[in-house]
């Protein structure tokens, strides 16, 4: 659509849309995805036996917060791209530092681990399933996403579908722990990465299409 057909659009019997009602919006999307994946773990794939116990443990923690972050930061580009003056930069930037960092940390533990135990602590027992597992389970979010954003003014359509797809992606990675029992950073950092960023890359995909005004 050109510029000067969406500005007739919106001149058309506008309405004020009320504050923080993007932000809500995506906040249920964000509690209907997550209690989606989380229903796909319990009836699909169970909880790792020892899930009490790790849950006591640094590194379940550690999953946690940074596949959360990650979704936190495709939230915060969507808030800004769902509007067609929106600057997603900020976002884009803190879950490139997010990524980078958590990265950083697991390749600076498969630097100080012996020769041996490197390639099991980037494999560990589940790397063939880790990425088609998180995108998976974060179809039905990133699907809810992209349906809530046909009613907002995305301008950028690749680009959101990518934010969508993170933020899909990150929920989904994030419940998906409750499942997972590798316990490294270096794996974490390497599969439960690329299957969020292969969740941005689908909803890149759909989003080019599916976004397009």
């Amino acid at each position: 659509m050109r510029t000067d057909d969406l500005i007739d659009q919106l001149a058309v019997r506008p309405r004020a849309i009320p504050a923080g009602a993007v932000q809500r919006r995506f906040v249920g999307v964000a509690v209907a995805g997550g209690l989606a994946a989380l229903v796909m773990v319990l009836a699909w794939l169970g909880t790792r036996e020892d899930l009490a116990q790790a849950m006591t443990g640094r590194m379940f923690w550690m999953k946690a917060i940074y596949t959360a972050l990650l979704g936190v930061a495709g939230f915060w580009a969507l808030e800004r791209l769902a509007r067609p003056d929106g600057a997603p930069r900020k976002a884009l930037l803190f879950g490139a530092l997010v990524l980078a960092l958590f990265v950083g940390m697991g390749f600076g533990q498969w630097l100080a681990a012996d020769w041996g135990h490197r390639r099991s602590m980037m494999m560990g027992g589940s790397w063939k399933v880790c990425f088609r597992y998180i995108l998976t389970l974060a179809l039905p979010g990133l699907a809810a996403t992209l349906v809530v954003l046909r009613g907002m003014a995305p301008t950028r359509p690749a680009l959101t579908g990518f934010a969508a797809g993170a933020f899909a992606g990150g929920v989904a990675a994030t419940v998906y722990g409750l499942h997972c029992g590798e316990s490294t950073m270096v794996f974490v950092g390497t599969w439960y990465t690329l299957g969020v960023l292969g969740t941005g890359a689908l909803g890149a995909l759909v989003g080019r299409w599916a976004l397009r005004w």
